[in-house]
């Protein structure tokens, strides 16, 4: 039981230390992290259009328009080799 409570404890110093740290942050850092997240929603969203079985231009034009205002090129700041 001792070793739960120290686990429990260590969790909490954890979890406490991360939320301080991400109120440290500044505002220009959550915003790129924002951005970084939205990027990648895109893409799984692309990933996710092309496993459905819709062509490639289909879904990269998807993908452009939610990538729109969001990251530099047509490729949602993102390319590969095709």
């Amino acid at each position: 039981m001792k070793k739960c409570l120290n686990c429990l404890t260590a969790l909490a110093l954890m979890l406490a230390t991360s939320a301080v740290w991400a109120q440290q942050l500044d505002k220009e850092t959550r915003d790129d992290i924002a951005r970084h997240r939205a990027m990648a929603a895109a893409h799984e969203a692309a990933a996710k259009c092309l496993e459905s079985g819709k062509k490639d231009e289909v879904c990269e034009k998807e993908l452009q328009a939610a990538c729109k205002g969001l990251a530099i090129g047509k490729y949602c700041g993102m390319k590969h080799e095709h």
